[in-house]
Order: C-alpha cells, then structure tokens, then sequence
C-alpha cells in the first residue's frame, strides 16, 4: 500500500493505492463478523458488504445501525429494496422507470457524532428506514442493545487491530499489495471466530464443575463467537485452524463437508 498523500496523479486515477477502509458488519448477540471488505471507502464497497452478508444470512433483514456515511442507506436500498415498476398512464412519451422502497422488515438507524477539536462533544440518532416506533420495538426486543449505537463494532475494531498488526496505528508492518491485506484478515477474523473465547459470551456454569487436583472448581464455560453462532460445538486450537480443509465453493451450494473441519452436522 501507499499513504494517500503520497500519490502520483496516474495512481490516484487508477485507484490502486492509498488508505484502505475494512468495512464489517458485526453481528452483537454472537460477536461474530459474518461479512467484511477491504477497500476504498466508496459506495461500491458498502454495496459489496450488504451483499456478502445478505449471502450469508438465512434471508432474515437485520436491524442495522451505522454511522452517517451515506452510503450505507444507498447499499441498503439496492440490496434488500423492493422494486416497483410505475403502471402504464397511456400518455405519449417515455415510461417512468422502476424504482426501489425499503421494505416493511428493513429498519435502520444511524449514530451522529459531531466533533470539535477532534473530540466529541454531541451524540445523536437518526430514523433512516422504518418508524421510531419499529425502531424502540427492536431495541426493547434485542438481548443486547437498549439504544441506537455502533459500540459493538467499534469495540471489534479495537480487537481486530491488536490481533492483525498490519491495522495497528504508527507502526511499520502494512501491506503492500491489496491481496496480502485481504489474506492477512481472513486468517484473523479466522482466529478470532474460531480460536479466541470472548468474554462476553461465556456462561457461567450451575453448579460448578469440580478440576482435576486441588484446583479451584470451573465455574465458567468459555465460547467463542463460531460457537455462540452454532457454528462449532468447541473452541479450536491453532493446529485445528490450520489443519482445516475448506471444501470447494461448488460443494457449499450443495452439501457442506464440515467433519473436514469439525463443524457438528
């Protein structure tokens, strides 16, 4: 890669250097990261994140909250909109074209911060898609959030960031090719589904399970977030991760071979 600032005018046409953005959509109940991109901070990456994450859902629309970046109401719309087609009036001329609405189930909402001196100073909300009232239904329905924010994702980006160095601040490892940036997260939005107990998913055992020794009794049993999303029914080791063969994509689409991977059917 290559710092923004420091490109020529032919590289800053071609759009092949410069700052990268990872985009994630960050699921808060099971602390899993379904869908991220690595690329420019334009309304075609955020297209390509609503996408890969429709893919991976069961076709069930989230509720979503983001920051203010425009782009996301747009990504949303032509993803999961409706299109309408506008009856024929019998008039002369060009028919009206089709277009799209947000469906009943689309709710989404938006965090604003407005900043002063580099620091926050206001915080405020905005109703995108759906009603305020859709919106307070959600909330007081969802096990985990109680207001309109994004503190999910942000705190998974402070994650991210102390397992992928390339992501730290002020430092020297960065990625020179667009490929080795992508290769390097897969592999740790990887060990962070699969290897990594999160804290907040743990459950706390009744009664406590006795260890072996004179050791003081489990009284916690660790998850991680592939387990809390069913993904897996134990927490992996590294070898575990390593070792596991991915089937081919054209064998997803039919029946998945997770024993490869010990994934319980």
């Amino acid at each position: 890669m290559k710092k923004e600032a420091q490109l020529t005018p032919l590289e800053r046409m071609l759009d092949l250097h410069g700052d990268m953005w990872v985009w994630i959509a960050f699921a808060p109940i099971s602390k899993l990261v379904p869908a991220w991109v690595a690329g420019k901070r334009t309304r075609q990456e955020s297209k390509m994140l609503i996408q890969r994450l429709q893919s991976s859902t069961d076709g069930h629309i989230p509720f979503f909250t983001s920051d203010e970046l425009p782009h996301d109401a747009d990504a949303l719309l032509e993803v999961y909109g409706q299109t309408l087609v506008p009856p024929r009036t019998g008039k002369p001329g060009r028919p009206r074209n089709s277009y799209k609405v947000p469906p009943d189930d689309l709710l989404y909402a938006v965090v604003c911060k407005r900043r002063e001196r580099g620091r926050v100073v206001e915080v405020t909300t905005h109703v995108v898609y759906g009603t305020p009232e859709r919106i307070t239904q959600a909330l007081a329905d969802s096990p985990v959030l109680s207001v309109i924010s994004t503190f999910g994702v942000e705190r998974n980006n402070l994650t991210i960031r102390q397992h992928a160095r390339r992501l730290g601040r002020k430092v020297n490892a960065f990625s020179k090719d667009h490929a080795y940036l992508e290769d390097q997260l897969a592999l740790s939005f990887a060990y962070y589904h699969f290897v990594v107990p999160h804290l907040g998913l743990r459950h706390r055992l009744a009664p406590p399970l006795p260890t072996k020794g004179s050791g003081s009794p489990k009284r916690w049993l660790q998850r991680t977030p592939a387990m809390a999303a069913g993904l897996t029914d134990h927490i992996w080791t590294m070898d575990d991760l390593l070792s596991c063969r991915v089937p081919p994509r054209f064998v997803w689409s039919s029946t998945p071979n997770r024993q490869n991977c010990g994934v319980p059917h």
